[in-house]
């Protein structure tokens, strides 16, 4: 099955679809979701992108990330590809928004407009090994000092959300 992505304008207004890979390489701003999950003690759940990604390969990023469908809710696209990739399922909710557009391998670019999705969970987790290499909690403060130290180990959106994100806004 093709995997289309929703263009969408700087505020977020639908102007058309596209296949997934076409709209990366032609660079057009599309609609993507990522998600910040949070335990008990306030460490966010991040995820190691599997190895054969076709972008960011082996790069730490935040519990997941996606293209919602043509006409699907944010929330509940960001529900389902939490459960696709992580293998868990939890409430979300929107905490943020921005535009970000970054060049990448492979003649790609990534033009999006993100929804920052965030939840709390303390459950099991089930990775798809096609989808994550490795996962880990992370204290906040910690990660701030690592993406500082190490920031090629991070993928670029997750650099940027962590640079406007405020922590206060864990519920």
């Amino acid at each position: 099955m093709t995997e289309m992505v929703v263009l969408v304008d700087k505020n977020d207004k639908k102007i058309g679809l596209m296949e997934k890979m076409e709209a990366h390489k032609k660079c057009l701003k599309h609609r993507a979701i990522s998600v910040l999950v949070f335990n008990k003690n306030g460490e966010l759940l991040l995820q190691q992108r599997a190895d054969c990604k076709y972008h960011c390969p082996g790069k730490w990023a935040n519990t997941c990330c996606t293209h919602p469908r043509d006409g699907e809710n944010i929330l509940a696209a960001g529900k389902r590809r939490l459960n696709e990739e992580m293998g868990f399922s939890t409430s979300l909710k929107e905490s943020m928004s921005f535009n970000y557009k970054v060049k990448l391998d492979h003649g790609l670019w990534e033009n999006e407009f993100d929804h920052v999705l965030e939840g709390k969970y303390d459950g099991e987790i089930r990775p798809n090994p096609e989808e994550v290499k490795n996962y880990k909690w992370v204290n906040l403060e910690d990660l701030k000092m690592d993406i500082a130290e190490n920031p090629d180990i991070y993928a670029f959106w997750f650099k940027e959300i962590m640079k406007k994100w405020k922590k206060e806004e864990v519920k």
